[in-house]
C-alpha cells in the first residue's frame, strides 16, 4: 500500500450554529486502497465529517488534502470525490447507464466515450447488460451497485459512502459488503465509509475511526480495536463488554463486585481504583465450584442463536455476560486471568 496518503486531515474543524456539535481537532490519514469505517453514536458527527472531506461544510479550522493537494476551500466539484449516499439518489427518468454517465455529462465527455465508460463500470460492479433498465425495475442491490458506479466513473480522488447499506435487507447486506470491498480493492481508491453497524465496521475495514462528541477517540484496525481499545466508551461501543469496577489488592489481585480476581500482572498501585475489561466469549463456563477466578451464577436472560446463546448471569451484585455455544445448563463460569484486560485511565 502506498504510504502517501490520498485523505489527509490536519485539525480540521466545523461547528454548527452554537458551536457544542460538529467536528473538532480531527486528524486522519486514508491511504491509496484504504478503508477507513467512521462508527459512532447517533449525532457524533460521521456525516458531518465526511461532508467536511467532500466540501460540502467549510472547515472552520485545519486543513483537508486530497490526492496531496490543499483543498481546505476549494468547492465540492473540484474536490473530485465519489460519494454514495444512502438514498443512492438516481434519477428516477434516466435509465442505468445514463445515471452511471451522469458526472462525465456534466463534465462535457463526449455521449460516446460516457455510454462506453458507463457500461464499463456496469460491468465491473456485476450489472452488464441492465443498461437500458430504469432504476425502479432494480432491487435495492442492484441500486447500490449503480450508486457506486456512478460514483466511481469519472476517477476521483476518493470514495465517501453514508450509510449505504442501511436500506437493504440482511442478506443483501452481507453480499454488497464483500462487492464494496472488491470494487473499492479493484480501484485502489481511498475510502471512508460512514456506518453504525458494528459487524459492518469490522468486517469491512481496514481501520476503524470512533467518534464520540465529535472528537476522534481511537482509529486502529478492526481486531486491534476489539482487543485493545483505547477506553471503557470504546470496549463497550465495539462489540459487547463487561466492565467491572475493581480495586488493586496486589500486583496480580483486585477487588471486585464479583469477590477477588486473579489478574495479570499490571504494575498498578496498590489501593488504585481500575476499570476491567472481559469481553463475554472469553467468560468460560466451568462444571466445578471451586477455584481461581470460578463463581456461582444465577442466570438471567438465556437467548439462542443457533450457533451461541448470549446468556445473562448475577454474582452477588454484579451482572456478567458471556457469549457460549454450550447447550449445557451452566451453575459457575470462570474468568481466566488472560480474559482480564485492565482498561487505560485518564
Amino acid at each position: 500500500m502506498n504510504s502517501k496518503p490520498s485523505v489527509h486531515l490536519e485539525n480540521a474543524s466545523f461547528s454548527y450554529p452554537g458551536g457544542k456539535a460538529g467536528v473538532f481537532e480531527i486528524t486522519l490519514d486514508i491511504a491509496p486502497g484504504e478503508l477507513v469505517v467512521c462508527i459512532g453514536p447517533s449525532g457524533c458527527g460521521k456525516t458531518t465529517l465526511l461532508k467536511l472531506i467532500a466540501g460540502f461544510l467549510p472547515c472552520s479550522s485545519g486543513f483537508v488534502h486530497l490526492g496531496g493537494e490543499d483543498v481546505t476551500t476549494t468547492s465540492v466539484r473540484s474536490r473530485q470525490c465519489g460519494i454514495v449516499f444512502q438514498s443512492y439518489a438516481l434519477f428516477p427518468h434516466m435509465n442505468v447507464w445514463e445515471n452511471v454517465a451522469y458526472p462525465l455529462r456534466v463534465r462535457n465527455i463526449a455521449l460516446g466515450e460516457r455510454k462506453r465508460s458507463a457500461e464499463s463500470m456496469l460491468d465491473m460492479v456485476g450489472l452488464g447488460g441492465f443498461g437500458d433498465r430504469l432504476p425502479a425495475e432494480l432491487s435495492g442491490g442492484q441500486q447500490q451497485r449503480v450508486a457506486l458506479a456512478r460514483a466511481l466513473v469519472f476517477g476521483p480522488r476518493a470514495l465517501l459512502l453514508d450509510e449505504p447499506l442501511s436500506a437493504l435487507d440482511a442478506a443483501t447486506r452481507v453480499t454488497m459488503r464483500d462487492e464494496i470491498r472488491r470494487i473499492q480493492k479493484q480501484q485502489n481508491i481511498a475510502s471512508l465509509l460512514i456506518t453504525h453497524d458494528q459487524d459492518e465496521a469490522l468486517s469491512l475495514a481496514d481501520r476503524i475511526a470512533v467518534l464520540r462528541d465529535g472528537r476522534l477517540i481511537q482509529v486502529a484496525p478492526p481486531q486491534e480495536l476489539y482487543d485493545h481499545p483505547a477506553d471503557a466508551f470504546v470496549a463497550s461501543f465495539v462489540g459487547r463488554a463487561n466492565l467491572i469496577d475493581a480495586t488493586v489488592l496486589a500486583p496480580d489481585v483486585v477487588e471486585s463486585p464479583l469477590g477477588r480476581l486473579m489478574t495479570p500482572l499490571h504494575g498498578l498501585p496498590i489501593g488504585a481504583a481500575v476499570r476491567l475489561l472481559v469481553r463475554p466469549e472469553r467468560v468460560v463456563p466451568s462444571t466445578i465450584a471451586t477455584g481461581e477466578n470460578i463463581f456461582s451464577v444465577t442466570v438471567l436472560h438465556d437467548r439462542f442463536f443457533g450457533a451461541s446463546r448470549d446468556i445473562e448471569f448475577s454474582i452477588g451484585q454484579c451482572l456478567l455476560r458471556i457469549d457460549t455455544a454450550t447447550r449445557e445448563a451452566i451453575s459457575y463460569v470462570h474468568l481466566p486471568r488472560n480474559a482480564i484486560q485492565f482498561l487505560p485511565t485518564h
